[in-house]
């Protein structure tokens, strides 16, 4: 069964992606990441930047399906178009059709209220079916 673990109260929501893409790819993950075009848009750019010296490898889902097959994170809208099956990160404020395809879907919430509900009625969503969730709250940890 997919576990499933939300990743609460990232005060720069876009760092922490990259961190976690930094750390998962490190360990040999291979992550697909769904959401919006525009938040992809700007993952896709902070991916690039966030560190002078470390790269996540990454590419976009609709680049070619060897570069896709190469590359430990793909981003893209739809899952259908993911390649990868291992981890996948959601970014969207929606639970993503066909998401237990994975073996472990992370949600990473920010701070702002409008994001927060969504993830609540995500997180009842998951639970009324009787996934493992797995609680990560930053608060928790002095806002590290």
């Amino acid at each position: 069964m997919t576990e499933i673990a939300f990743h609460f109260n990232m005060p720069d929501k876009t760092g922490y992606i990259c961190r976690l893409l930094r750390k998962a790819t490190a360990q040999g993950a291979r992550v697909a990441v769904s959401g919006p075009q525009a938040v992809l848009r700007d993952l896709d750019q902070a991916l690039w930047s966030f560190s002078a010296v470390d790269f996540v490898p990454h590419c976009s889902a609709d680049s070619p399906a060897h570069v896709r097959e190469a590359s430990p994170v793909v981003l893209g809208g739809a899952l259908d178009a993911l390649a990868h099956q291992d981890v996948l990160l959601n970014l969207d404020a929606e639970v993503p059709t066909g998401f237990e395809r994975f073996t472990r879907v992370i949600e990473v919430v920010g701070a702002d209220d409008e994001e927060r509900a969504h993830s609540r009625a995500r997180w009842k969503y998951y639970q009324q079916r009787g996934y493992p969730i797995v609680r990560h709250d930053l608060a928790d940890k002095g806002g590290r």
